[in-house]
């Protein structure tokens, strides 16, 4: 096991990151306990949760994944699991989350509340990595930068980064941290999959230059790349199945951009990659996913223990440079085929 740093910080992962979004929704606590005790059993010390999880978030389930994961950190030595969680990104962007009345922001309040709350569910007194799970719009940069130094000095927080941020949300950040002298963001957990390669267009350049992580999630483009939506009929047991025939046109158009007639198309040529190396297509998507310098660890994610074994594989696996000069020749031929 070849474990990285994430950022400049003193924390040490896996490749491979256990995801948990799916804990307490699709996949009941039994098989979620299951899940996590084989991913730590195979060397996995890196599990990223949220406030808003499971999903799709409801206020009802909101912060059963964090109790879930809380109980089973309880049965592990703490020093041995590096622990990630999310404070709940501003109502006032693409989703109003259903927790604290739908005012969430990312300002010192907001922030003080959820990481207490989440210190409870999580039955710790730490977390190892506390991020921002999508930016504020509104609230300047230097107050919620401010409020999560405050919790690093306090030790509530180790270190912290952010999420589903752009190239200039991350440079902003970054500099006001250097301007101010404070905490600044190690990491940025985007999505980043064979079909959705963007991350290299800057937030690579950005990435390596400053030292700062990324941690890929969605490795298998929402479960597109494992072939599944490549069949004839797309079946409502599928998540984006069920998304395509939803009343909310927002749920309609993530739908849309993950399966579409481009990613359908590179998924078939990357499956016939994966055979040729006599590999399953989910397990060298999640190997794509962990090959590059700037990735710390990739986030995963599974609604079972055999799932879980997929991506597990691709735990040690670098792929060779004729794999990824064919992959590159799919992503020229297609390019951005999730937009």
């Amino acid at each position: 096991m070849q474990y990285r740093y994430i950022g400049k910080t003193g924390l040490r992962v896996s490749p491979i990151c256990m995801g948990t979004m799916t804990f307490g929704g699709s996949c009941d606590e039994s098989e979620a306990l299951r899940i996590m005790d084989k991913a730590y059993d195979s060397g996995v010390n890196f599990i990223d949760t949220a406030e808003l999880y499971p999903v799709p978030p409801t206020a009802k389930k909101a912060g059963i994944t964090e109790s879930i994961v809380g109980k089973w950190l309880a049965t592990k030595p703490r020093d041995s699991v590096i622990l990630a969680t999310k404070v709940a990104g501003a109502a006032n962007g693409w989703f109003v989350p259903p927790i604290r009345h739908g005012m969430t922001a990312i300002d010192s309040f907001h922030i003080k509340r959820a990481i207490d709350e989440s210190l409870k569910r999580l039955n710790t007194d730490y977390i190892d990595l506390y991020q921002m799970h999508w930016p504020d719009t509104i609230v300047p940069i230097e107050e919620s930068l401010k409020a999560f130094d405050e919790l690093v000095r306090e030790g509530k927080v180790r270190y912290i980064g952010t999420s589903n941020d752009s190239a200039y949300g991350l440079t902003k950040a970054n500099e006001t941290s250097k301007r101010l002298g404070i905490s600044r963001f190690e990491s940025i957990q985007n999505n980043f999959s064979l079909n959705n390669p963007r991350a290299l267009d800057e937030i690579a350049h950005i990435c390596k230059k400053e030292q700062i992580s990324l941690l890929p999630y969605s490795p298998i483009a929402g479960g597109v790349l494992s072939g599944k939506y490549n069949g004839e009929f797309i079946t409502k047991d599928c998540r984006y199945g069920a998304y395509m025939s939803s009343d909310n046109g927002r749920v309609r158009a993530q739908a849309a951009r993950f399966v579409n007639d481009k990613t359908l198309s590179t998924t078939m040529q990357y499956t016939l990659i994966a055979k040729e190396l006599g590999i399953n297509p989910v397990t060298l998507a999640v190997a794509y996913s962990k090959q590059f310098d700037f990735v710390a660890s990739t986030i995963i994610g599974a609604n079972n223990v055999e799932q879980l074994s997929v991506s597990l594989k691709a735990m040690d696996m670098t792929l060779s440079s004729d794999v990824m000069k064919l992959i590159e020749d799919v992503q020229k031929e297609i390019m951005y085929p999730m937009g």
